[in-house]
């Protein structure tokens, strides 16, 4: 019997004629509708393959279609996981996810694909084609062959296999944190308990509490429910005066899916178990040589390099970090160096900034209402990138009612992209952290009719409090960091002038320059002029001081190398993990990451730390063996930053041709070139590690020669 073919209108997930029927979409359309595009492509693929078409267009125009029909419908699926998963959405997205993951490897493993663009790149015509059709065809030819298409054969079998599991693996470990996170909370009924918390975090809990059967909970009198999500987590660890209850919040933070039916520790093992082999297929020595040949970074010496100087120019001073907040701790509650513990860390360090600078990050909030940073934040792109930013709320459907639109314009009043912003934490149904990614991204090849190219579409998602009480919602500067942050990855993917879809936007830019312009987006939010811009008390409208913005300027180096050795562990522990650890041989991964924290960490973790269990970063995500990218982009996002302090931050008319050469070189040009061609062509030269160091209060410990190159 003839299977029927599905309607678009009837399931919404093949509806790739705008943009995505959100609230129309339900678990149970997704097996059939992508069942039936996997088919569709298929077919596609097939006399694609038959023609063993020669030439760029034939072969590109074709291949982009089939990626970008399978990127829109899947990726609306991988969207609405993060943030509006449920047991349903994870059953259906789980029955079919290996079906998507087997068509990807054929794609991949097409031998007809792979010998046209080979004949493309070794033809006559291939110095015809223009620099940004050249690095698709190569970057086109690398992924084929990271996909296995050299392989034959029981490899090429075996590598589908890993493929298939790892993907598998991938999804469950992200599962069971979401799921760890969902199920802990810590009732808390003694008003003791809270006293000198802040009141958003008082807010935040009480509502918790009342959204799970405790109908009279207030922020004055309780109960208060604190849970894992770091909205809640983090502020009790600053500023909770009950050292019992941080204690069992960190033991849960850092024991997160580490135990019963959602321990992460095997699926840990069998992760890197599988990607060494996957390389070793691939005649790669270790994964993290495999990661590297797609990166900017050269090889994993270079990286190695950079994280040393790095650790060398912060150990001493974060040794120095921790006796200060012990010496405190000390003569504050009499605590001893040798019993002072990992949550102590968080909350005496708050009072010891409290103390010298005489503020506290709560005392910020007030005079960053949600709405007013956004206000802020989108005249800053006015200002350096001629771009007009405007709400479009209700023209587009949206997956929770907290969920924003907007248009970007350009500096003649033409819409050029669009983003959505789902700004609030939903704990249980929306993972924790902070991304960008994109809905559609700009193409010639696929715009609509009468368009010059597709505009691009992105979603930008943070975590951040959300309103309680209709109340406005009231930001940290940590989480103002974070906004901007995933503002710079937007703007790359939506201010992209490529017009060739694979690699317009944030698409084909190796993965350790990516960070690029979220990071140096961050570095505005300590600009003089931009905080007024962002902030307005909510009670006064009053903009942020100049005495309190002296007090967190003068702070911003406070602990910096500390937070510097953090990141320099986590990069570490990536990087050998994927390289030189081999699974199996005596020691665990565990074992491998308190090693490391020997050389990076001044106070060692605890035994029964299982931090690894939650970092879906380099387990469910994107940066495997790529974690030290934060650093490497880091570098060259406070050098760009750089040419604007060099210029004068005050200089109006330096910064805003400063702003349109960032426009131009990087954020325009996105994986159309190498990026270091394009740093150069902002910079004037390759980047330097001085910017980073001084901003970090560190460059006169940096070691001699030079990080990036």
């Amino acid at each position: 019997m003839e299977s029927q073919t599905l309607s678009a209108e009837e399931y919404p997930l093949l509806d790739q004629s705008g943009l995505p029927r959100f609230g129309e979409i339900g678990p149970e359309d997704v097996e059939p509708a992508v069942r039936q595009l996997l088919e569709e492509l298929g077919t596609e693929l097939e006399a694609l393959e038959a023609s063993v078409p020669r030439g760029y267009e034939p072969i590109i125009g074709p291949l982009e279609a089939i990626h970008d029909r399978l990127a829109l419908s899947w990726g609306i699926v991988g969207h609405l996981m993060g943030v509006q998963n449920s047991d349903a959405l994870r059953e259906a997205h789980d029955a079919v996810q290996s079906e998507v993951v087997a068509f990807g490897l054929r794609l991949g493993q097409s031998q007809e694909l792979y010998r046209g663009l080979v004949a493309l790149r070794e033809g006559p015509d291939f110095e015809a084609l223009t620099p940004v059709e050249k690095r698709v065809v190569e970057g086109l030819i690398r992924e084929a062959t990271h996909a296995g298409v050299a392989l034959e054969g029981a490899e090429q079998a075996r590598f589908q296999t890993l493929a298939q599991e790892l993907a598998q693996l991938a999804t469950q470990f992200s599962q069971n944190v979401l799921e760890a996170t969902r199920t802990f909370a810590r009732v808390v009924s003694d008003p003791a308990q809270m006293e000198g918390t802040p009141e958003t975090l008082r807010e935040i809990t009480a509502q918790s509490a009342r959204s799970s059967g405790e109908p009279d909970a207030s922020s004055a009198h309780g109960p208060w429910r604190l849970t894992l999500d770091a909205p809640s987590l983090v502020p009790y660890l600053e500023h909770g005066p009950d050292r019992s209850v941080r204690e069992e919040l960190y033991r849960a933070h850092v024991s997160k899916a580490s135990a019963g039916a959602i321990d992460n520790a095997p699926l840990i093992d069998r992760i890197l178990i599988l990607r060494r082999e996957m390389a070793e297929l691939l005649g790669y020595a270790n994964y993290a040589e495999l990661s590297l040949a797609s990166k900017m970074a050269p090889d994993s010496d270079a990286v190695k390099a950079l994280l040393e100087k790095l650790r060398l120019a912060s150990f001493s001073a974060a040794q120095d970090d921790l006796e200060e907040i012990q010496r405190f701790a000390h003569a504050r509650d009499q605590l001893q160096p040798e019993t002072f513990r990992p949550w102590d860390v968080a909350y005496y360090a708050e009072r010891v900034r409290e103390a010298r600078f005489d503020y506290s990050e709560e005392d910020l909030r007030p005079y960053f209402p949600f709405d007013r940073v956004l206000e802020g934040l989108f005249g800053l792109a006015k200002r350096l990138f001629d771009v007009e930013i405007e709400p479009a709320d209700g023209e587009a459907a949206v997956w929770h009612p907290d969920v924003r639109f907007f248009r970007v314009r350009d500096h003649i009043g033409r819409a050029i992209a669009f983003f959505y912003l789902d700004a609030y934490s939903r704990p249980g149904e929306k993972r924790g952290g902070a991304w960008m990614d994109e809905c559609v991204g700009r193409s010639r090849r696929l715009s609509p009719v009468g368009e010059e190219a597709r505009r691009p579409v992105a979603y930008l998602v943070c975590n951040q409090t959300p309103p309680v009480q209709g109340q406005p919602a009231l930001m940290s500067f940590s989480e103002i960091e974070t906004l901007f942050h995933e503002f710079g990855h937007g703007l790359q993917h939506m201010l992209t002038r490529v017009d060739e879809g694979l690699a317009s936007g944030i698409r084909n830019i190796e993965w350790d320059a990516v960070e690029l312009p979220s990071q140096f987006m961050e570095n505005w939010c300590i600009d003089r002029r931009t905080l007024s811009e962002i902030s307005g008390h909510v009670v006064t409208g009053e903009q942020f001081p100049d005495d309190l913005f002296e007090k967190i300027r003068r702070a911003q180096t406070f602990r910096s190398a500390s937070a510097m050795l953090r990141q320099l562990e986590f990069a570490l522990t990536d990087l050998f993990l994927h390289g030189e650890y081999l699974p199996g041989k005596g020691r665990t991964p565990f074992d491998v990451r308190s090693e490391i924290a020997e050389r990076t960490s001044v106070l060692a973790p605890l035994p029964e730390d299982r931090f690894l269990c939650g970092f879906g970063h380099i387990f469910a995500g994107g940066y495997a063996a790529g974690y030290y990218s934060y650093k490497w982009a880091e570098v060259l996002s406070a050098d760009a930053f750089g040419a604007f302090e060099e210029a004068g931050l005050e200089n109006e008319k330096e910064v805003k041709a400063l702003g349109l050469r960032f426009r131009e070189s990087v954020l325009a040009q996105g994986g159309s070139r190498a990026p270091m061609d394009v740093f150069v062509d902002f910079r004037g030269r390759s980047p330097q590690p001085e910017a980073l160091l001084r901003h970090s209060g560190l460059l006169d410990e940096l070691p001699g020669g030079p990080i990036a190159s």
